[in-house]
């Protein structure tokens, strides 16, 4: 026994080495299900990974595309600012009755909102300053691109008025007087086919209406006259025969809603409608075919706009103010064009309208306002015409002095401007409308 125990191994040392033979061979044999194993929990740890890391990604681009959104529908409910919508927003800013300026800041749905008009300030101080001077009861005066209808200029001037009020230039609340001969010249030549050559006849006065005047003639009598020369010197019964015995009632009223009597004018600021009494008899036709009643009326806006149809080749443009608005953010909310309101008549039309209110500056009833002027050198390549007319207010307490008149430029009718002029006088006569206008388009275009 002793010499066993001296030469094998020691039995205990021989079972813990096969206990470890034992345990290494069944670690082998796990080995593949344990590296299974692992494989398997490093692969769910990266897939947790990944998805978290995906899912905070996507709750933060949620986020962001939800901010965006928010910007998107803020613009959108900004954007909503239409055209209709600018009379209610604009009208308290009292625009015209201030110093020249072609910015304003208003507030909507608590956002500031930057407005950015088409006024020439130096143009506005002048046209303010000029009104201010006129010795007038009341003045108008309003400026505009017969091409486009962007308003450059427009000022009222009330002597002891209350600066709260209105301008002058929104209402339609003095006669329109002679200003509607262009409409009743349009129709006929539109319609009728009447040249500035037409031979026409009158009896009696010039600047009187009775119906002794308007009665047929069985042979021409009286005197003779052309249609241009009727046009110029702003003849009454001529008129007054054209609207009976050329028109009619129905042609006068289609002209008249052609250029927008009757009718609201689209603007940036509320303006009033220009009303025109429909005839009921002759006589009644025969006043308003001549403009000498007291019951068509006319804003200076719309006086500027009849101007411009004839200058503007017989289209006659939408006035606009504002040009566009931002938010605080200089996000535009509100961008504007030229709107084509109408065309009351032909080219052809406009162009023979044309020779008439040229005419008138020439030789007729605006010849001693703009005849010095027109031999100013500096003035020889502008093209001038208008159209004057006077009456009495309703209440016969003042006279109402009224011209509209283009001014166009050998540059082009792109740079042509369109002035329209009301001057209220009382017991003395201030700056006549026609010599206001003159320095209006001596201004514009010579800054003198």
């Amino acid at each position: 026994m002793s010499g066993y125990n001296g030469h094998s191994p020691n039995w205990r040392e021989f079972q813990r080495e096969l206990k470890k033979d034992r345990s290494r061979s069944a670690f082998r044999k796990k080995l593949p299900f344990l590296t299974v194993w692992i494989c398997g929990i490093v692969l769910i740890l990266s897939i947790m990974g990944y998805s978290g890391s995906w899912i905070f990604a996507q709750l933060s681009l949620n986020r962001v595309q939800a901010e965006k959104r928010a910007v998107v529908e803020e613009k959108r409910i900004l954007q909503k600012i239409g055209r209709q919508d600018l009379p209610r927003l604009l009208d308290d800013l009292n625009i015209g009755s201030g110093p020249g300026a072609r910015n304003y800041t208003v507030t909507r749905n608590g956002s500031i909102l930057s407005v950015e008009t088409s006024l020439l300030p130096p143009l506005q101080n002048y046209l303010q300053d000029l009104l201010r001077q006129s010795l007038t009861v009341r003045a108008a005066a309003v400026v505009l691109r017969p091409t486009t209808g962007e308003v450059l200029a427009f000022s009222d001037y009330k002597n002891g008025g209350n600066g709260g009020e209105r301008s002058l230039c929104l209402k339609a609340d003095h006669p329109a007087a002679s200003l509607f001969k262009i409409v009743t010249a349009a129709a006929a030549i539109d319609a009728r086919g009447l040249t500035p050559d037409t031979s026409l006849v009158f009896r009696g006065g010039k600047y009187t209406l009775y119906r002794s005047q308007l009665k047929p003639e069985k042979r021409p009598s009286g005197s003779a006259t052309s249609l241009t020369k009727a046009f110029s010197s702003s003849i009454n019964p001529v008129f007054g025969r054209l609207g009976i015995y050329h028109l009619g009632s129905s042609l006068v009223t289609e002209y008249a809603d052609r250029f927008f009597f009757n009718q609201p004018i689209p603007f940036d600021l509320s303006l009033e409608v220009s009303p025109m009494e429909a005839p009921t008899d002759d006589f009644a036709l025969a006043e308003i075919a001549s403009g000498f009643n007291k019951r068509t009326f006319i804003s200076p806006i719309h006086a500027a706009m009849l101007a411009g149809a004839v200058a503007n080749r017989g289209n006659m443009m939408g006035p606009r103010l504002v040009r566009r608005i931002a938010d605080e953010h200089g996000n535009l909310v509100y961008s504007s064009e030229p709107v084509h309101l109408a065309s009351p008549v032909s080219g052809e039309t406009a162009r023979k309208m044309k020779v008439l209110m040229d005419e008138t500056v020439v030789t007729g009833t605006a010849r001693t306002a703009f005849n010095r002027f027109l031999r100013k050198s500096e003035f020889k390549d502008l093209e001038l015409g208008a159209k004057t007319g006077s009456i009495n207010d309703p209440s016969d307490q003042h006279r109402v002095d009224w011209v509209t008149a283009y001014a166009i430029p050998d540059s082009g009718e792109d740079e042509a401007i369109c002035i329209s002029v009301l001057a209220v006088h009382g017991e003395r006569l201030g700056i006549r409308a026609k010599d206001i206008a003159r320095h209006v388009v001596e201004n514009y275009f010579h800054g003198s």
